[in-house]
């Protein structure tokens, strides 16, 4: 594997996109940079490539990717939990720092780690704009974050080496700033599990219905 490093602050775009999405039809793991972070991705839908990416992290058996995707239309086709209230979210927040915990449609095609017996999955629309860009191509990404265990998001790629990555699209340094705040949909309900760069606050003021009025 070429462990080729790309630099996406510079150059042609149109390339590097190209270099992307062959990774990706290729069943390759990449790394490329969100909002506040270096990740790991891979196609969502190659069981050969998240594994490999699990593998990469050293996870345990049952540890669940997420998956990115490039518009909030795309969670239609994904997640049979995408009703009304679930849309004021998505609608105020994404592209952003939310993640939410859906259901998954019956049928998908993929395994992200749990052999589909969690009967959830988790989403988000990233705000970097590189990934988005990619995934206008690819489809949804299963990602992973590079670093485990805890330790501090990886905020550069300088010195990062992995054979067992095809390419690592280095965007530079990359500013340090929030989790996401993720939420947990269910059929009592959206409940909030993780406040992070989105507050309790806002989310009143986008679905008053599920987190209480404003103060």
């Amino acid at each position: 594997m070429s462990n080729e490093r790309v630099d996406i602050t510079s150059g042609d775009r149109t390339e590097h996109l190209a270099r992307g999405l062959k990774s990706i039809r290729d069943g390759y793991v990449i790394v490329v940079p969100l909002e506040h972070g270096y990740v790991y991705a891979c196609d969502a839908f190659s069981h050969f490539a998240v594994r490999a990416m699990h593998v990469l992290r050293g996870d345990a058996l049952g540890v669940v990717a997420q998956v990115i995707i490039p518009t909030a239309k795309t969670a239609q086709g994904l997640s049979r939990s995408m009703r009304t209230d679930v849309q004021e979210l998505t609608n105020a927040f994404w592209p952003g720092l939310l993640s939410i915990n859906v259901k998954p449609q019956v049928g998908l095609a993929w395994d992200l780690g749990d052999s589909q017996r969690l009967d959830q999955i988790s989403l988000r629309v990233p705000e970097e704009g590189f990934v988005l860009e990619l995934m206008q191509k690819s489809g949804p990404l299963a990602i992973a974050g590079i670093t485990n265990n805890g330790l501090p998001t990886l905020l550069d790629v300088d010195r990062y080496e992995n054979p067992g990555v095809d390419v690592i699209f280095d965007g530079g340094h990359l500013p340090a700033g929030p989790r996401t705040t993720v939420v947990n949909v269910s059929d009592d309900g959206i409940e909030l599990i993780r406040e992070g760069a989105i507050s309790r606050n806002s989310l009143q003021k986008a679905s008053p219905d599920n987190f209480g009025a404003t103060q």
